[in-house]
């Protein structure tokens, strides 16, 4: 039986211990002057991978990270990422507050669906019409499923990024941070269900279901959990926060069900992921969850897991190489036309003023890691290639860092009114 020697177990730790120490210096040096820590962690990677350090030092590179040469090491990563995005997943689901979107009603459901469509009628169309221009099947499954894909990387928001961006102009509390809140929480639930179908038809997790039984059990199981599962947590969690240990006890048990729901959803052939981001809902929409568990579980994915997840994405991916500018420019076009226009016309149908529309469609183009995520996914399913998976990276940067001075200009615009 293949297992780790003490040299693997050696470059392994060292690989750990750079990836996590230099991209947390480099994220808070990032931080400084207002980028995402997404971005600096995408740096790190981009500088330890094979765009700048595997070609400077392509010896010394290959010993820190002999990802081509040790199968042991490269699986070994490969699992430490797998469970860092199931990880980020669940952390990203335990923000999801369905409350929210019934409470600001009929806006929330129209800057949220409009802020859906049109992004993926366009994503969809443009790949469907024009393959050759993302080196994609011209015909056929594959044609089919990358048509969706690109409709529904289009389609998605970034929750997380949002709620911190709302949170720094201190609208995250007045109505058009409500309905931006609302909307991407409404984004976030739709576009990861659609996307794990989507991975089910590429036939990711082993043999590819009939699409009817993909979406029965797609909808079978995000019901039971919404629903029955949500009730059980319900009960559960008191007894689990005040007879355990705090706050081990709660974080053994959240996490845990994160990762069983991860494994059942694998075990149907959906992915995962889709099975961490349900228990997140789940387990985040308790009203017996204390915040400070809720913070120590999105401190401890966030500080550890995600950095190695966006670390390892420019250790396999050679940005110059791959870098077209002509997908980047179609990707970005659509995904500013696509999703400001869309949730700003939601928004307006809602009730919302041009103004306040548009800055609503402005906040809820920042993609950040969730886009990331996405395309990372949709890459090791073969859905997509290297120079897409690099255009969708640089999309969910620029949206994310332009997303706030956006928001600003419509609100101070007198045109926009």
């Amino acid at each position: 039986m293949s297992k780790l020697t003490h040299h693997d177990l050696i470059t392994l730790l060292l690989a750990i211990s750079v990836m996590l120490i230099v991209s947390r210096i480099v994220a808070e040096a990032g931080k400084k002057i207002g980028l995402p820590m997404v971005m600096g962690e995408l740096v790190v990677g981009i500088g330890l991978g094979p765009t700048i350090f595997g070609s400077i030092a392509p010896a010394a590179h290959e010993a820190l990270f002999p990802l081509a040469t040790n199968a042991n090491v490269s699986l070994s990563l490969d699992a430490i990422t797998s469970l860092s995005v199931i990880m980020l997943l669940f952390v990203t689901g335990l923000e999801v507050r369905l409350p929210l979107v019934l409470k600001q009603g009929k806006i929330a459901i129209t800057t949220g669906l409009g802020g859906m469509i049109l992004p993926f009628i366009t994503g969809f169309a443009v790949a469907w019409l024009f393959p050759g221009l993302f080196a994609s099947p011209a015909s056929g499954a594959r044609h089919t499923i990358f048509a969706l894909f690109l409709g529904t990387a289009l389609s998605i928001s970034a929750l997380p990024v949002i709620a911190r961006i709302l949170l720094d102009m201190n609208m995250l509390k007045n109505e058009i941070g409500m309905t931006v809140l609302a909307a991407a929480i409404l984004n976030d639930l739709v576009g990861w269900i659609v996307f794990s179908f989507i991975l089910s038809m590429a036939g990711q997790g082993g043999a590819a279901f009939s699409l009817n039984h993909t979406i029965f059990a797609i909808a079978a199981f995000a019901s039971f959990m919404l629903v029955i599962g949500r009730f059980i947590i319900n009960q559960i969690l008191p007894w689990a926060q005040t007879s355990l240990s705090w706050p081990g006890g709660v974080l053994s048990f959240s996490l845990g069900l994160g990762l069983l729901c991860a494994a059942f959803t694998e075990a149907i052939h959906l992915h995962a992921i889709l099975g961490a981001f349900i228990a997140g809902i789940a387990i985040g929409d308790s009203v017996h969850l204390r915040e400070q568990a809720r913070e120590i579980m999105h401190q401890f994915v966030t500080n550890f897991f995600a950095p190695l997840f966006f670390v390892s994405i420019g250790l396999k991916v050679n940005f110059l190489r791959h870098f077209d500018p002509t997908i980047v420019a179609i990707v970005l076009a659509l995904a500013f036309l696509g999703k400001t226009a869309g949730a700003g016309l939601g928004a307006r149908a809602g009730g919302m003023p041009w103004r306040q529309a548009l800055t609503i469609g402005s906040g809820l183009n920042a993609r950040g890691a969730m886009e990331i995520i996405l395309g990372t996914l949709a890459f090791e399913a073969g859905i997509i290639q290297q120079p897409v998976l690099v255009a969708l990276i640089v999309m969910a940067l620029i949206t994310s860092v332009t997303s706030a001075p956006m928001m600003r200009y419509f609100l101070r615009s007198p045109t926009a009114g």
